[in-house]
């Protein structure tokens, strides 16, 4: 198998995840850039050592420049930041403009991407179950910067939109939780639970360098999510 020569962008817990896990991906990390390293010499393609394509985890307010300067580099990217794509459309007309790659995600791991098919269709099988509230939860270690999290506004993005009304999201901040996500739905008698915990950040370093390395291959082109790279089809949801 061919190795993919990887660029790492922001050394945070994330990075060394990926970092330690990379080789088991057949990637070989060629560049490993923290914040002082992009603010002393930018991102450039010399910087990111002439990757086949660069994974970014950094702070919400820095992912669409480092994102924008891997594309003007040439070097396809994926991000794993949350908090920024209100940015989302300038990022993919900057990709189209350049004939870039981009595949950015909420969260990588394949549980997550099932999950959310399952809330899409608990909201469709409860729009019209007497008595049912729906109420969303998530709970991150207190380093998380964004909350809710990209994941729980992907969530609540799918429920919404088949349960027909909003969801409230409740983020909790403690510890060191991976991630936990759970859907309630609840009655005056019953209440029904769809939660996913992410027991290891593993998980989402995983899914970050198979997504790398499904996004290197010079057959693509435009901008994708992992419902890409697991084969689910477009979702129509800017938020998947």
């Amino acid at each position: 198998m061919t190795t993919t020569r990887v660029a790492l962008i922001g050394m945070g817990r994330m990075g060394r995840a990926i970092d330690a896990l990379a080789a088991e991906h057949d990637c070989e990390i060629v560049s490993r850039l923290d914040v002082d390293a992009v603010a002393r010499s930018g991102i450039t393609r010399e910087s990111l050592a002439n990757a086949d394509v660069a994974i970014e985890f950094t702070v919400p307010d820095a992912a669409y420049g480092n994102a924008l300067a891997c594309l003007r580099a040439g070097v396809p990217v994926v991000i794993g930041t949350t908090g920024w794509t209100d940015r989302l459309d300038e990022l993919t007309a900057e990709a189209e403009s350049l004939g870039g790659r981009v595949l950015w995600a909420p969260n990588f791991s394949p549980g997550v991407q099932l999950l959310l098919a399952l809330a899409e269709a608990a909201g469709r099988l409860f729009r019209h179950a007497p008595g049912f509230d729906a109420h969303l939860v998530e709970t991150h270690h207190t380093a998380k910067l964004d909350a809710p999290s990209g994941t729980a506004i992907a969530l609540q993005a799918r429920v919404e939109r088949t349960l027909g009304r909003s969801v409230p999201v409740t983020s909790v901040r403690v510890g060191s939780v991976p991630g936990t996500h759970e859907l309630v739905l609840d009655a005056p008698f019953e209440s029904v639970t769809i939660t996913h915990t992410a027991r290891d950040r593993r998980v989402f370093a995983d899914g970050a360098l198979g997504a790398a390395r499904w996004l290197a291959s010079p057959r693509r082109a435009g901008v994708y999510t992992m419902r890409d790279v697991l084969g689910l089809g477009a979702s129509g949801d800017p938020t998947s």
